[in-house]
Protein backbone atom coordinates (compact mmCIF):
# COMPACT_ATOMS: atom_id res chain seq x y z
CA UNK A 1 0.00 0.00 0.00
CA UNK A 2 2.40 2.31 0.88
CA UNK A 3 4.54 1.66 -2.39
CA UNK A 4 1.79 2.11 -4.54
CA UNK A 5 1.13 5.74 -2.89
CA UNK A 6 4.80 6.39 -2.90
CA UNK A 7 4.97 5.50 -6.66
CA UNK A 8 1.55 7.27 -7.44
CA UNK A 9 2.94 10.60 -5.32
CA UNK A 10 6.33 10.17 -7.71
CA UNK A 11 4.36 10.36 -11.16
CA UNK A 12 2.35 12.62 -10.28
CA UNK A 13 5.24 15.43 -9.18
CA UNK A 14 7.26 14.19 -12.19
CA UNK A 15 4.11 15.26 -14.85
CA UNK A 16 4.24 19.02 -14.48
CA UNK A 17 7.95 19.02 -14.95
CA UNK A 18 7.64 16.67 -18.37
CA UNK A 19 4.56 18.96 -19.61
CA UNK A 20 6.32 22.55 -18.50
CA UNK A 21 9.33 21.09 -20.70
CA UNK A 22 6.99 20.06 -23.65
CA UNK A 23 5.02 22.90 -23.87
CA UNK A 24 8.24 25.24 -24.38
CA UNK A 25 9.26 23.27 -27.09
CA UNK A 26 5.78 22.85 -28.66
CA UNK A 27 6.15 26.93 -28.02
CA UNK A 28 9.05 27.69 -29.85
CA UNK A 29 8.39 25.25 -32.75
CA UNK A 30 4.88 27.36 -33.35
CA UNK A 31 6.95 30.13 -32.41
CA UNK A 32 9.25 29.73 -35.61
CA UNK A 33 6.36 28.39 -37.77
CA UNK A 34 5.27 31.92 -37.61
CA UNK A 35 8.31 33.49 -38.31
CA UNK A 36 8.75 30.90 -41.65
CA UNK A 37 5.22 32.07 -42.75
CA UNK A 38 5.76 36.00 -42.28
CA UNK A 39 8.61 35.40 -44.40
CA UNK A 40 6.51 33.22 -46.85
CA UNK A 41 3.44 36.03 -47.11
CA UNK A 42 6.01 38.88 -47.31
CA UNK A 43 5.45 40.54 -43.95
CA UNK A 44 8.62 39.67 -42.46
CA UNK A 45 11.35 41.44 -44.06
CA UNK A 46 14.57 39.24 -44.88
CA UNK A 47 16.70 41.20 -41.65
CA UNK A 48 13.33 40.87 -39.18
CA UNK A 49 13.71 37.22 -40.21
CA UNK A 50 17.34 36.95 -39.03
CA UNK A 51 16.21 39.03 -35.89
CA UNK A 52 13.53 36.74 -34.60
CA UNK A 53 15.10 33.64 -35.58
CA UNK A 54 18.25 34.73 -33.19
CA UNK A 55 15.85 35.45 -30.42
CA UNK A 56 15.04 31.84 -30.72
CA UNK A 57 18.42 30.24 -30.89
CA UNK A 58 18.95 32.13 -27.78
CA UNK A 59 15.62 30.97 -26.21
CA UNK A 60 17.12 27.73 -27.25
CA UNK A 61 20.43 28.17 -26.22
CA UNK A 62 19.01 29.08 -22.60
CA UNK A 63 16.99 26.28 -22.27
CA UNK A 64 19.61 23.69 -22.90
CA UNK A 65 21.88 25.73 -20.38
CA UNK A 66 19.28 25.01 -17.97
CA UNK A 67 18.31 21.55 -18.76
CA UNK A 68 21.85 20.59 -17.83
CA UNK A 69 21.67 19.31 -14.61
CA UNK A 70 18.35 17.19 -16.37
CA UNK A 71 15.31 19.30 -15.12
CA UNK A 72 14.04 23.17 -14.66
CA UNK A 73 13.59 24.48 -11.67
CA UNK A 74 10.14 27.31 -10.97
CA UNK A 75 12.65 30.11 -11.85
CA UNK A 76 14.29 28.81 -14.94
CA UNK A 77 10.79 27.90 -16.34
CA UNK A 78 9.05 31.15 -15.59
CA UNK A 79 12.67 32.90 -17.42
CA UNK A 80 11.90 30.84 -20.70
CA UNK A 81 8.07 31.62 -20.56
CA UNK A 82 9.05 35.34 -19.81
CA UNK A 83 11.52 35.38 -23.21
CA UNK A 84 8.49 33.41 -25.32
CA UNK A 85 6.35 36.06 -24.50
CA UNK A 86 8.91 38.41 -25.13
CA UNK A 87 9.62 36.59 -28.74
CA UNK A 88 6.12 36.34 -29.42
CA UNK A 89 5.16 40.05 -29.04
CA UNK A 90 8.22 40.62 -31.48
CA UNK A 91 6.99 37.96 -33.95
CA UNK A 92 3.41 39.72 -34.00
CA UNK A 93 5.05 43.52 -33.99
CA UNK A 94 7.41 42.31 -36.91
CA UNK A 95 4.18 41.05 -39.02
CA UNK A 96 1.51 43.50 -38.84
CA UNK A 97 4.84 46.86 -39.10
CA UNK A 98 4.52 48.66 -42.26
CA UNK A 99 7.87 47.10 -43.74
CA UNK A 100 6.87 44.76 -46.24
CA UNK A 101 8.79 42.57 -49.17
CA UNK A 102 8.04 44.10 -52.29
CA UNK A 103 5.28 41.25 -54.36
CA UNK A 104 7.77 41.02 -57.59
CA UNK A 105 11.15 40.24 -55.04
CA UNK A 106 11.97 36.98 -54.73
CA UNK A 107 12.15 35.42 -51.06
CA UNK A 108 15.43 35.42 -50.21
CA UNK A 109 17.47 33.55 -47.49
CA UNK A 110 16.07 31.12 -44.78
Amino acid sequence: MIRTATLTLAALIAIPAVASAHTIDQRRDWQAEKIEQGRKDGSITWREGIKLRKEQRDIARTESTFKEKGYLTKTERRTLTQMQNKAAHNIRAEKNDSWRRWWLLPRVGR
